[in-house]
């Protein structure tokens, strides 16, 4: 049984830790590591209320780390999110999508964005499964719209939005 709890500081080297194990399949040891310097410990310390932790027999078996936009206040983002590779498809990343709008809907929130990059063709799968938009872009990449040079030169993103509804996460 996988347990879903809301995320804390004390989580961050575990975070860590995972997204360097989680995509060493998919990256060198180095890329891994630089790709868990995007989350930084202040997203345990000042995010902790809507980001989330999966557990699964006393070791963590995925993660969501997102906010509720400061500045615009229907709008929430979902800046990082990772399931263990064995549990990949189980329903344990919509389950985590889930409970972050719930928790960004009791604030009032409406809509979600996130990002991923054009070459992550699961991630961009899985999100139009799960009802979210593509943004239009600058540029298209075999048919998917792309934002270029979004988070700095050579850093491509497709952008991702969606509506949620306050009142169905009652």
């Amino acid at each position: 049984m996988v347990e879903l709890r809301t995320a804390e500081e004390a989580d961050h080297p575990v975070v860590v830790a995972a997204i360097q194990r989680w995509w060493s399949d998919s990256r060198s040891p180095e890329a891994a590591r630089e790709l868990s310097l995007l989350v930084p410990r202040l997203f345990l310390q000042h995010f902790s209320g809507t980001s989330f932790i999966a557990e699964q027999d006393g070791r963590m078996a995925g993660f969501l780390i997102g906010f509720a936009s400061a500045d615009r206040p229907v709008e929430a983002y979902i800046h990082f999110v990772g399931v263990d590779p064995e549990l990949r498809r189980s329903g344990l990343a919509r389950r985590l999508y889930g409970q972050f709008f719930a928790a960004v809907a009791r604030s009032g929130r409406t809509r979600v964005h996130c990002v991923t990059s054009p070459a992550n063709t699961g991630s961009i799968a899985f999100h139009r499964s799960m009802g979210f938009q593509l943004r239009p872009g600058d540029a298209e990449i075999g048919g998917i719209p792309v934002h270029r040079d979004y988070d700095g030169l050579g850093h491509d993103r497709v952008c991702f939005v969606r509506d949620i509804d306050p009142a169905a996460f009652r």
